[in-house]
């Protein structure tokens, strides 16, 4: 194969405009080359059922218990979690935030109050099909107001293992 100036010469010769011109040559078929040839691995990753009685027992926050089931340990993943939270009537989780990662949380069950704040001061209530974002570094405390029946969460992270840090929202700081 010959690469020659054809009817896309550029206008002007000088050493950068050809650089930058054999770079987008080079880009364009190392692109469609690696599509080409890596889409045979592409399309061989292999999808994973997690079973309930496989789901990872976490650690539990306050009263709030949380099962994974699509994890680092349970699907190899890299850059996603999914889990289901309960937090039994009357309770709630210990406050505490996430310093790698934002949550995105589904209420699949019961109602309550989600705390957020320095000092848990903002109540936003939740219930059955409410979707509740979380950034990175966010304060916050679920909270299940229902004496007789569980408040249950889908929670999904953009990070295989996140970090949790306590907080005290008395002091506004976090717990040593």
């Amino acid at each position: 194969m010959s690469i020659g100036w054809g009817s896309i010469t550029p206008r002007r010769k000088d050493a950068s405009t050809i650089i930058c011109y054999f770079a987008k040559i080079l880009f364009h078929y190392a692109a469609w080359d690696d599509i080409l040839c890596g889409m045979s691995t592409q399309l061989d990753a292999k999808c994973k059922v997690i079973h309930p009685d496989g789901l990872e027992v976490e650690v539990a926050s306050g009263s709030m218990t949380r099962l994974a089931g699509v994890s680092k340990t349970l699907a190899g993943t890299e850059g996603i979690h999914l889990a289901v939270a309960t937090i039994p009537p009357g309770c709630a989780s210990s406050p505490h935030y996430h310093v790698n990662c934002e949550s995105a949380i589904y209420v699949a069950k019961g109602s309550g109050r989600f705390l957020t704040g320095r000092r848990l001061e903002t109540a936003l209530d939740i219930a059955s099909g409410d979707f509740i974002y979380v950034p990175p570094d966010s304060v916050h405390q679920p909270v299940n107001d229902s004496l007789s029946e569980p408040l249950e969460l889908i929670v999904a992270r953009n990070a295989p293992v996140e970090i949790v840090v306590e907080f005290d929202p008395q002091a506004g700081e976090p717990k040593t």
